[in-house]
């Protein structure tokens, strides 16, 4: 069977380098492409893919360590791993969120990321996109409370990215980093994760069944849940 894909790495750009080395890294992590516990890529493929130097990469990567979102081992399996137990939401709260700011990111996200499963249901999909899907699903079905919105992040890009349509996976990555960001300002609920997980599966079920249109609306049932939330707690 061919082997999934790794997680795609895109270059940095623009001049304050370290600074933007900095973001991309944050965000790598907060949409879930380097889970809590994974291993990053070694420091020379990961400087090659941001097209930075490993000088900055070792900068940028030292004040992550320092803040508790990665930490360095030794030894035979020795490297730089995303933390188990990042730092708390809390921590990057920021301003207050009107109600029109929640609602104009929800509504965003109602359009594309339905839009993206409907693709991914259409498509063909070769037995390594099967693979790279179902092994997401899993792993954020598997996820604990604390680990669970990295791994959700990452199966929803997963979903973006086998859309076939790298314009829309765009959207839908800048989009979630922005949700992400609201998530971020409320606590994690047993039971809605529960629930999430089951629509997760629906969603998964009818993209690897080739339904297009159930795909759509389950992927809509499944963010309408996640926008009362939102809208309870920030709105």
């Amino acid at each position: 069977m061919e082997q999934p894909e790794a997680p795609r790495v895109q270059p940095v750009r623009g001049g304050n380098v370290f600074e933007e080395t900095m973001e991309h890294l944050l965000r790598l992590l907060r949409l879930g492409v380097f889970p809590p516990g994974a291993k990053l890529p070694a420091e020379r493929e990961l400087a090659e893919s941001l097209r930075v130097s490993r000088t900055t990469l070792r900068e940028a990567l030292g004040e992550l360590q320092e803040a508790g979102y990665v930490s360095v081992r030794r030894g035979r399996y020795g490297g730089t791993y995303v933390s188990e137990s990042p730092p708390a939401p809390g921590s990057r709260r920021g301003k207050a969120l009107d109600a029109a700011e929640v609602e104009d990111l929800l509504t965003l996200r109602r359009i594309v990321e339905p839009a993206a499963a409907e693709l991914a249901a259409a498509r063909d999909l070769d037995e390594g996109e099967r693979s790279l899907l179902a092994t997401a699903a899993r792993e954020c079905a598997d996820a604990g409370l604390q680990q669970y919105r990295p791994f959700d992040a990452r199966l929803h890009l997963a979903l973006a990215e086998l859309s076939g349509s790298p314009s829309l996976a765009a959207v839908v990555a800048d989009a979630r980093d922005r949700v992400n960001g609201m998530l971020d300002r409320i606590p994690l609920l047993g039971p809605n994760l529960a629930h999430s997980t089951r629509q997760h599966e629906a969603i998964v079920e009818a993209v690897l069944a080739g339904r297009p249109e159930v795909a759509r609306q389950a992927m809509l049932d499944h963010l309408q849940g996640t926008d009362s939330l939102l809208r309870g707690f920030l709105a």
